[in-house]
């Protein structure tokens, strides 16, 4: 037979059970419903410094970092408190940035939902950086997580402040006026020249606004994955639409950077080239479901170690050609007849 204490043993026992486990669901419960909002990755000191600081624009267009673009940053930011923001990834940066130059310290904020973009940590972090890198990763999510929200908001505050910004890929992508946001996966020169309104040309405008990328729209990877035709199509779609007159458009190979001053001038570093595009004209055929038709569109090809002037919109040793857009299909002035 079972004792008395056995027994009260036994329920003591299936009680702690039964609590240990509505505790554990209830936990499990709440991890579920609590919103993820960020992870801080820090290289350095935490605390906060402050240095002087001059403005400017890192354009990197993707692929293999360049040394040269990022030593610039850290020189601009007074060698304080540089900070990374990205949607995916983790803290690669760091230790890359670290090594580069003298810097008080380097932070990655992996910035996972929208929620993340109102957290005051978030906020102070950005606020009180002295450079600011936007990784590459997926631009949609920079899109739908930042824009509009107090995240670009501090970026503004940043470029007024007079501290150097920049980015590379997906963080390129956002930098210009107008952007590629990506929203319904990336699209091919192919699909965008076929059909300039293909699902896929998700465009977006005034994400962040600064003065010297105002009228402009960015690409990366460019000679690499062939998008000369999609940054066409982007082109002739934000004149279509009504959103510039003559707009613009930097396009930037990989392993390859701009360096861009608050007055416009503009230095190539790396060991690729970066194409500077203007249309002259309205495109002749720009609507849903037709093969683009586009004419006298003025390409900039700018290599390493050249210059150019965003306000004069020249460059004193690029190359200058001629490219039209017939019925989808682009042809080139230059005498190989070379797209790039």
């Amino acid at each position: 037979m079972i004792s008395n204490y056995e027994k009260l043993t036994r329920c003591a026992l299936t009680g702690w059970i039964a609590l240990f486990l509505m505790s554990w669901l209830c936990a499990q419960g709440r991890q579920e419903t609590t919103p993820k909002r960020f992870r801080s990755f820090m290289t350095g000191n935490q605390a906060d410094v402050q240095r002087p600081t001059k403005p400017g624009f890192v354009l990197m267009g993707g692929g293999t970092d360049v040394d040269e673009a990022f030593r610039w940053l850290i020189e601009r930011s007074g060698g304080g408190d540089i900070v990374v923001i990205r949607a995916s990834g983790a803290d690669g940066y760091n230790p890359y940035i670290y090594k580069l130059g003298t810097v008080d310290s380097v932070e990655t904020l992996l910035l996972e939902n929208r929620e993340a973009s109102s957290d005051p940590y978030v906020l102070e972090r950005i606020r009180n950086a002295e450079a600011l890198w936007i990784a590459g990763g997926d631009q949609s999510r920079y899109v739908q997580y930042w824009k509009n929200s107090p995240v670009a908001d501090a970026i503004h505050e940043l470029a007024r402040r007079g501290v150097p910004i920049g980015g590379t890929s997906a963080g390129l992508a956002v930098l210009g006026e107008f952007s590629y946001a990506a929203l319904k996966d990336s699209v091919t020169s192919a699909e965008a020249l076929k059909n300039p309104y293909d699902e896929k040309v998700t465009l977006e405008k005034d994400f962040l606004k600064f003065a010297p990328l105002s009228g402009i729209i960015t690409d990366s990877h460019w000679v690499t994955r062939d998008r000369l035709g999609r940054t066409l199509a982007f082109l002739a779609r934000i004149q279509k639409d009504g959103w510039s007159r003559t707009p613009r458009a930097i396009a930037i190979n990989e392993r390859t950077a701009v360096l861009l001053e608050p007055d416009g001038a503009a230095r190539v570093v790396g060991s690729s080239a970066a194409y500077f595009l203007r249309l002259s004209e309205s495109p002749e055929m720009c609507e849903a479901g037709k093969p683009l038709t586009l004419h006298n569109v003025s390409v900039v090809r700018v290599s390493a170690g050249e210059h150019f002037d965003l306000k004069a919109w020249t460059s004193p040793e690029g190359f200058v050609y001629t490219l039209n857009v017939i019925e989808g299909t682009v042809r080139s002035s230059q005498l190989n007849g070379s797209l790039y």
